[in-house]
């Protein structure tokens, strides 16, 4: 066995890399384990608020040089294609997780991380040491622990969470593509039984990415006769697609995709990012969340490493900041979600903001933070 580890990582997507950089800046030693090896697609909005660009710059991964799309303003439409639009608060980008993943991890190879392409297949800890068992190579150890492995993963069953023997009836698909779409915008189209992100990444792409009941999909013999026969209801998302060409061979999908509460502390292992909770994509602001929580995790383990919380004091620290900055973002994640799930209310509502267009800037920014800026 190897002698022990400062810190592992479980994951290494946005919010385990992005705690490895903060953790290496305090001078920890950083094992991430992630058993896909990079760059790779995944599915996701990849649309980031810029509350947290402060934060990147401050850790020198400032997504700048990886020349984002610049995101300043949200198109809202319900299933009958009544739209309302306002300008972002704080305004965003949009980046491919392909592309800032990949940008993540070289920054924390360059900073002195480890990173192990491996699968964690179990973790446990006994007197204030973790054993973190992996597949390829063997059992390590470690004084604290990250999980930040994603929405879903067989781990979440050998940490006997909660929410892991529930099934989920949600599934995603995402594609990228290109076509004819204004710079500037995210759009956020509602259709029966889910709704859909539009925006534009990197090099002009366009990325789409729903969410849809996956009972009412599989009434059909495939993605294509779904978006066909349900999300063309809605004429703006008919018009995406049809003057759109997918880049991808075929559109990556993930099922499965749980909203349940889930505990910000498993067997003392910190959850950040999706591992931690999973706002409904509809809000459009989950990049920014798992960057910010990993944020809040490093500096808790920061302060106990240097003695100055105990480790109850870190765990019960942590999941009170986590409440604290994110959990009204995620109840009010999902109110709209319920909302733009029924017909007669989402029209209701749609009419109100039309007679009041200052009132949607109000409600996105009960979805969002402010900037994290860095002392």
């Amino acid at each position: 066995m190897h002698a022990v580890r400062d810190v592992i990582i479980a994951g290494g997507g946005l919010a385990g890399l992005t705690a490895a950089l903060h953790l290496l800046r305090a001078g920890l030693h950083v094992t991430v384990i992630e058993k896909h090896p990079y760059p790779r697609h995944k599915v996701c909005g990849e649309y980031i608020s810029n509350e947290v660009l402060p934060y990147l710059q401050w850790l020198d991964a400032d997504p700048a040089v990886l020349h984002p799309a610049s995101i300043d303003r949200v198109c809202i439409s319900a299933i009958s294609g009544r739209t309302i639009e306002a300008v972002l608060p704080l305004g965003g980008f949009g980046i491919s997780r392909y592309a800032l993943d990949n940008f993540l991890m070289q920054k924390a190879i360059a900073a002195g991380c480890t990173l192990l392409q491996d699968a964690v297949s179990n973790i446990s800890c006994s007197n204030g040491i973790f054993r973190v068992n992996t597949v390829a190579n063997g059992p390590l150890t470690a004084r604290f622990v990250i999980g930040a492995y994603g929405k879903r993963s067989a781990l979440d069953l050998e940490l006997s969470r909660d929410f892991a023997w529930q099934r989920s009836p949600w599934m995603a698909v995402k594609g990228h593509y290109e076509g004819d779409f204004p710079d500037g915008l995210v759009a956020l189209h509602n259709f029966d039984g889910g709704y859909c992100g539009v925006s534009k990444i990197e090099k002009d792409i366009i990325n789409i990415c729903y969410l849809v009941n996956a009972e009412s999909f599989k009434k059909y013999k495939n993605i294509t006769a779904h978006q066909q026969e349900v999300l063309y209801k809605n004429r703006h998302l008919k018009q995406v697609f049809e003057n759109s060409r997918l880049l991808f061979e075929r559109p990556l999908s993930i099922s499965q995709i749980s909203f349940s509460d889930k505990k910000k502390v498993e067997e003392h292992v910190l959850m950040t990012g999706d591992t931690a909770g999973l706002i409904h994509p509809l809000c459009g602001n989950g990049m920014a969340m798992a960057i910010h929580s990993a944020r809040i995790a490093a500096e808790h383990i920061i302060a106990c490493n240097a003695g100055q919380i105990s480790r109850p004091q870190l765990e019960k620290g942590y999941t009170k900041a986590w409440q604290r900055h994110f959990a009204g973002r995620m109840q009010a994640g999902r109110l709209l979600s319920a909302v733009f799930h029924q017909r007669r209310l989402a029209t209701a509502v749609m009419n109100g903001l039309t007679l009041f267009p200052p009132l949607l800037p109000v409600i996105i920014r009960q979805t969002h933070g402010k900037p994290l800026k860095m002392q």
